[in-house]
């Protein structure tokens, strides 16, 4: 066990979002998403899985060490409800939250309809699929920079 690292991230999910770059996207979806055939057309290739945990706790496990992008208008996102764009169900409220605890800032999620949130989640990083049962339970997070501290000069 590592400390400082939330359990939930095991090895494979901790090795994709290392790997992933500045503006590479990763999405955490619920048990209604066709993870497995979208996951195949995204950079991985396959599906992770954080499997009996929902989707705002898993939002909290991924951002706790992703940046999110500061160089963009929405680094976060959320699938639409179909015939309400306007509507937040709660899994999106609570997710909301779990966004601006990490960032420690408000950072809205917009909203994409859900066949176009689909496509795009085939150009993402990864698909970290949850067991969330409730509907609409669907994010996109672009990763950003984590700058390091200035390094001290050497005399």
């Amino acid at each position: 066990m590592l400390k400082n690292i939330d359990p939930l991230l095991n090895a494979d999910i901790l090795h994709a979002l290392c790997a992933m770059g500045h503006g590479d996207e990763v999405v955490i979806c619920d048990a209604n998403f066709p993870a497995d055939s979208v996951a195949r057309q995204t950079v991985l290739g396959r599906v992770l899985r954080l499997d009996g945990v929902s989707s705002p706790r898993a939002v909290r496990a991924v951002l706790s060490v992703l940046p999110l992008d500061t160089f963009v208008d929405h680094p976060a996102q959320r699938m639409e409800v179909v015939g309400d764009a306007a509507a937040l169900p709660a899994v999106q409220r609570e997710a909301q939250r779990e966004v601006d605890d990490a960032e420690g800032r408000a950072v809205p999620l917009a909203s994409i309809e859900r066949f176009a949130f689909y496509e795009r989640a085939k150009n993402a990083y990864c698909v970290i699929a949850t067991g969330e049962s409730r509907g609409y339970g669907c994010f996109i997070f672009k990763k950003g920079v984590q700058l390091a501290p200035d390094a001290p000069e050497k005399n």
